[in-house]
């Protein structure tokens, strides 16, 4: 708000003080009013009316050289710089004023401090603000001070899955956003060039992306649920997955494959296979959940919960304050909350493209005639919501649909697309176009995205050329640990 004239000034007054305006007689009380203001910094912004009594009497007063200088020096104590708006309102007929002092929202600059200490507004109280509150916004500042930036020096590479890793450059190098040169670099040059070691220091990125063991990460969890009918009274199957980014992404859509119905419809001598609310959709809210929630609790999870009419995937986090919902429906600017967890995932093809990922999810459900997805937040966190409509009552979704050839049988916890694609292969070295074809499938996008891709991620499939993903003779086979999964 632009507080320019007496008028607004009376309107800001008929509210109150309240948790985003505050009234003070002079700039005797500058002291006091500089922690409000910094209170104001700290949350939603807010304007500090001197020439006020507490009544919301307008009494104006004097100014001088030495009272602006005094407000100038007051503003430049507060950590970090803040940008705040002084106007003076003149009364007419009195040679008085009311000094407006405004300060929007500034998040990612949050927690400001004045005169080495943070405050907070709740209602119309200021108060110091406590040291966890004030931890808590610091790691969410960004830069060093973010939680997932913080070293850990018990952290060795030694910790980390180079399978993983080396499965994050291949992605990379595959869609064209890393050199191909990458692939012959040494692990520790490739954790730096991801922003995930420091002067020989792993950070906390490191291990929610490719971490081994999560006992000091309990966050890093998956809590995932299939309930009989709408309601939570009674489960039909429960699970609880610690892992990095990549192992419970690819957790998470082995979920859906499992409880949601495959179905497909057959073009020519092609068959089509989609999910009733579809894969990208699904992945990419997945990804945004792992990628953009809080890390910094170590309480905190994402969950997805499985009903007969829709399915909800939560995160710990929020929205950033200016975020309104047709902006969120719209094109964007991103801002990811965790600058180098998105990174990585974006230069590893986990990440599509920045700011479009809710679009995409709107426009993949219209595309199949479902309702587009409901976003939600309370300010701890998120949750989407995709609401569908089961194909035929009595429908068991753990049974593949089947296809017009015949494949051996997989035994283990992968999702029937990966299952198939081990099939397929066998004891043979196949190219792309030779899988697609012996499975029945013409859509390569979806092809890699549901069968390729995941059996390498698994360590089930290899290509022949891992150095050169795009190598025109490229074909795959499997791993020892995909043929012992064959047997």
């Amino acid at each position: 708000m632009n507080i320019d004239n007496l008028d607004i000034v009376k309107q800001l007054i008929a509210e109150k003080e309240n948790g985003q305006v505050e009234f003070k007689e002079t700039t005797g009380q500058l002291e006091r009013g500089m922690e409000t203001l910094c209170a104001f910094l700290n949350g939603e912004g807010g304007t500090m009316l001197f020439g006020v009594t507490d009544k919301g009497k307008i009494i104006g007063q004097e100014i001088s050289d030495k009272t602006k200088r005094d407000i100038a020096e007051a503003i430049r104590r507060f950590e970090p710089f803040a940008t705040v708006e002084v106007v003076y309102i003149e009364i007419p007929d009195t040679g008085k004023s009311v000094i407006a002092l405004s300060a929007e929202a500034q998040r990612y600059m949050r927690p400001f401090s004045y005169k080495g200490r943070a405050y907070l507004r709740l209602e119309s109280v200021t108060s110091a603000m406590p040291q966890d509150v004030y931890n808590q916004l610091l790691m969410q500042r960004g830069g060093k001070y973010a939680w997932e930036a913080m070293a850990n020096p018990d952290l060795k590479i030694s910790d980390l899955d180079e399978h993983a890793i080396m499965g994050a450059v291949r992605g990379g190098i595959r869609c064209g956003r890393l050199p191909e040169t990458t692939i012959r670099e040494d692990m520790p040059t490739i954790l730096e060039k991801f922003n995930l070691l420091h002067d020989g220091k792993l950070n906390n990125a490191s291990a929610v992306l490719f971490g081994r063991d999560f006992y000091f990460y309990p966050q890093c969890l998956l809590r995932m649920a299939r309930f009989k009918g709408a309601t939570k009274d009674e489960f039909m199957d429960n699970q609880r997955i610690t892992g990095n980014i990549y192992t419970l992404l690819d957790a998470a859509m082995a979920f859906f494959f499992k409880h949601l119905s495959l179905s497909g419809k057959v073009e020519g001598l092609y068959r089509e296979e989609e999910l009733e609310i579809p894969y990208k959709a699904l992945r990419e809210c997945c990804t945004n959940a792992l990628c953009h929630r809080s890390y910094h609790r170590p309480g905190s999870s994402v969950g997805i919960a499985i009903y007969d009419d829709r399915v909800e995937i939560e995160n710990s986090g929020t929205f950033p304050p200016d975020m309104t919902m047709d902006k969120l429906l719209s094109g964007h600017n991103s801002e990811p909350q965790n600058l180098i967890i998105a990174n990585v995932l974006y230069k590893s093809e986990v990440l599509e493209s920045w700011g479009r990922g809710i679009g995409l999810m709107v426009s993949e459900c219209q595309r199949v005639g479902i309702p587009a997805p409901d976003f939600h937040t309370d300010g701890n966190s998120v949750w989407v919501v995709f609401r569908y409509t089961r194909k035929a009552v009595g429908y068991n979704p753990t049974v593949t649909p089947q296809l017009p050839h015949s494949y051996p049988t997989v035994t283990s916890q992968v999702t029937p697309q990966v299952g198939k694609v081990l099939s397929v292969i066998g004891q043979q070295t196949l190219s792309t176009k030779e899988i697609m074809g012996a499975i029945g499938l013409k859509d390569k996008s979806n092809f890699l995205e549901l069968y390729l891709y995941p059996a390498i991620r698994q360590n089930l499939v290899e290509p022949i050329y891992p150095e050169n993903p795009k190598h025109p003779r490229q074909k795959y086979r499997l791993t020892d640990k995909g043929k012992e999964l064959l047997k």
